[in-house]
């Protein structure tokens, strides 16, 4: 199955210079460019050059200091992204602009207030990634020893959801008159009081500004464990996913959420699945080969190792890397990200050391080749159904970005599988998704509106996906 449209593109930034911990090395990256605006700027209107539906402001709230070399060789810092987003309104058209928010580490009426004021802003086109935080140092930076249990995290993420949503239903669309003649500012009959109490939040509303232009600005959702795929399949339009190798396990996996949609009586067009792809672009297959070479290269052994503890949450710092790999999986004790853990054991299942676990982690991340094998995988992935489009962590910044859309899109566009131009003024438009009706609507909601109007149900155990 293809969506009408064409597939659909986004693009990230995680790391200050790229996506990867050590992008910020490569030739061309401009790492200390992280707090300056224009820097952001150029990035979102090369994007929207090439017709990309969205920017995503990748966010982490700590700095991975458990290990040295998270210090020494990669600091996650980043700017506030709403803050971003809301300079970006002003000096982009027609990109979405999507950040990410954790839904452990928020209330959600901060949440729907910023997206409603951004969608406002942008006339359209705001949107966010929701994430459950998988690492403990958010946890102690509020109040917390520990990460809340994986279970519990998506059970408060989907009520996270619902709450906003309803939130942002608070006032109808024609509510406000502003009729300085008659002295009347809103109809009182257009006011809804959300007046929510569930297992985590209890919030009465209404929220304190006008429903956003989109009504509900587009939920992005990150997870592929059990309960992500639950989230995911319940509420989610767009499913940020992990890179999958194989042709037939990303076609499973894409076939899965959209199974999920049914299952909730959505529409499965309405969840647009988006693996995660890096690109690295070369002149020739030889050239390609060589820029990943030099990634790895740039990679010191030491976050190499630290990357692989903090994934399997064991500390491997006192063991050579060209040691026999050796570890006891024991999903039960993981409590970050287990779709992560579960591909780490897979890949372990073929490696010999510690240097060959590593090694593949890191190059699987990316995928390189010439701009026409580049696009000739792009569009067997969308065309096959595995993919309605593909999140873009390019492997430098600026310059992989430039290269994709001067050399791969006008690839995909003669392919035929790609339309660079938008398709309305809203990112929902751009996405080929319906405008919610509002909760509080009579007669209940509108038949041809994607229904998250209801707190998905999260199961309280799951197992890895």
């Amino acid at each position: 199955m293809t969506r009408d449209g064409g597939l659909v593109l986004g693009g990230m930034v995680f790391y200050p210079g790229g996506e990867h911990v050590t992008s910020w090395r490569l030739p061309g990256s401009e790492p200390d460019a992280y707090l300056d605006v224009e820097y952001y700027v150029r990035f979102a209107q090369t994007l929207e050059r090439g017709g990309f539906a969205t920017l995503f402001i990748a966010d982490e709230l700590y700095v991975w200091d458990r290990f040295a070399s998270g210090i020494d060789h990669v600091v996650n810092i980043r700017t506030e992204p709403f803050t971003l987003l809301g300079a970006l309104s002003q000096r982009t058209e027609h990109i979405g602009l999507a950040a990410t928010i954790s839904t452990t580490y928020n209330e959600p009426y901060h949440v729907a207030r910023k997206l409603a004021s951004l969608d406002h802003l942008s006339e359209g086109r705001a949107a966010w990634n929701l994430v459950t935080s998988a690492s403990d140092e958010e946890a102690w930076n509020f109040g917390r020893d520990a990460n809340l249990d994986h279970a519990v995290r998506y059970r408060r993420g989907a009520e996270f959801v619902d709450v906003v949503q309803g939130l942002w239903d608070s006032w109808d669309d024609d509510a406000f008159l502003y009729d300085q003649q008659s002295g009347y500012f809103a109809k009182r009959e257009g006011l809804h009081v959300l007046d929510h109490e569930g297992e985590f939040f209890r919030v009465r509303g209404p929220l304190n500004i006008a429903r956003p232009p989109q009504a509900h600005p587009v939920l992005i959702q990150a997870g592929a464990s059990e309960a992500g795929r639950a989230l995911a399949g319940a509420a989610a339009e767009g499913v940020f996913t992990l890179w999958q190798d194989g042709l037939a396990d990303a076609q499973a996996l894409y076939a899965d959420y959209k199974r999920r949609a049914v299952e909730n009586g959505r529409d499965p067009a309405s969840v647009l699945v988006l693996p995660a792809v890096s690109p690295v672009i070369g002149d020739t297959e030889a050239d390609a080969l060589r820029q990943l070479d030099e990634i790895e290269e740039l990679t010191p052994d030491r976050v190499s190792l630290d990357l692989l503890s903090h994934y399997l949450q064991t500390d491997l710092a006192d063991r050579p890397l060209d040691e026999p790999f050796e570890h006891a999986f024991d999903e039960r004790a993981i409590n970050q990200s287990k779709s992560v853990y579960e591909s780490i054991r897979r890949i372990a299942a073929d490696a010999r050391t510690l240097r060959d676990v590593s090694r593949t982690i890191l190059r699987r991340r990316f995928l390189p080749g010439t701009p026409e094998q580049i696009a000739d995988w792009l569009t067997e992935r969308y065309e096959q159904g595995a993919a309605d489009g593909f999140m873009l962590a390019f492997s430098s910044i600026p310059v992989s970005v430039d290269r994709f859309v001067d050399l791969v899109v006008p690839e995909l566009e003669r392919r035929g599988v790609y339309d660079r131009s938008y398709r309305g003024t809203t990112l929902r438009e751009h996405l080929g998704l319906a405008r919610p009706a509002s909760r509080f609507a009579p007669g209940g909601a509108d038949p041809d509106a994607v229904d998250t109007a209801h707190t998905p149900v999260v199961p309280e155990q799951e197992a890895s996906a």
